[in-house]
């Protein structure tokens, strides 16, 4: 398998006439490594963060499609995993040349996941798989659900860790421009809860356009990224450089 973990891949800064909401970024060399490794013909699947939204599913497909045929990786089949077809799950993802776990509320997602058993189904998974924030959080063996949604930081009931997808070991946190600021149920989210969670563990927080590949047993971080380990935050990459991991 090869794994792109991303915060989000898409660039709103679209051609004048492109006729998409957005692109993939250039930056990073990530239009670049998806090159190498998508090979143009393929299946396409978007396996969904909300199984019933069916209408943003089917939305999510075209632009996502739309984004790789933008940039040379025409599709020749392009579908969606949700509540419509999820009895068909094992055969979607078996046809599939490459897999986009979608963004969204992670326990949402993961719960979904759980549904379909797509753990096992990606077990031994030969093409590629990208995971766009909630997707790249819940492929890690261990998922760190960072508190997200009013009422989650305060809830004793509410499981920050749970059982993942088992494709890295990787514990991702996206958007960190985005939401670096925020404050839930009155709380700073990652000086006061994040870096709490971090005590005996890693996260890698990473920007939009900023992306993991995990590929061939190397895995490489590229672009701004910082790390949290037992409550300490350090930024270990810059834009347009990248480190093995």
């Amino acid at each position: 398998m090869t794994l792109f973990l991303t915060s989000s891949p898409c660039d709103d800064d679209v051609p004048e006439g492109c006729g998409l909401p957005c692109i993939f970024f250039r930056r990073n060399g990530f239009v670049e490594n998806l090159t190498r490794c998508v090979k143009p013909g393929g299946r396409f699947l978007v396996i969904a963060a909300y199984k019933d939204e069916h209408e943003r599913n089917d939305e999510m497909a075209r632009t996502f499609a739309g984004c790789f045929a933008y940039h040379g990786m025409v599709f020749m089949q392009a579908a969606v995993l949700d509540s419509r077809n999820q009895a068909n799950a094992a055969a979607l993802v078996a046809s599939s040349d490459v897999i986009l776990l979608a963004g969204g509320h992670v326990p949402t997602q993961n719960a979904f996941f759980r549904e379909l058993g797509l753990r096992a189904l990606l077990a031994d998974y030969p093409g590629v798989v990208i995971g766009v924030s909630a997707g790249s959080m819940n492929a890690a063996d261990t998922v760190y659900a960072q508190p997200e949604e009013a009422g989650e930081a305060v809830d004793p009931d509410y499981e920050r860790f749970m059982e993942g997808l088992g494709l890295t070991d990787i514990n991702v946190l996206p958007h960190y421009h985005m939401v670096k600021d925020n404050i839930l149920d009155g709380m700073r989210l990652y000086e006061e809860i994040t870096f709490a969670d971090s005590m005996g563990r890693t996260f890698h927080v990473l920007a939009d356009g900023s992306y993991i590949l995990q590929a061939r047993g190397e895995i490489t971080l590229h672009g701004e990224a910082w790390m949290i380990h037992d409550s300490v935050m350090e930024k270990i990459c810059e834009d347009d450089q990248s480190i093995a991991l």
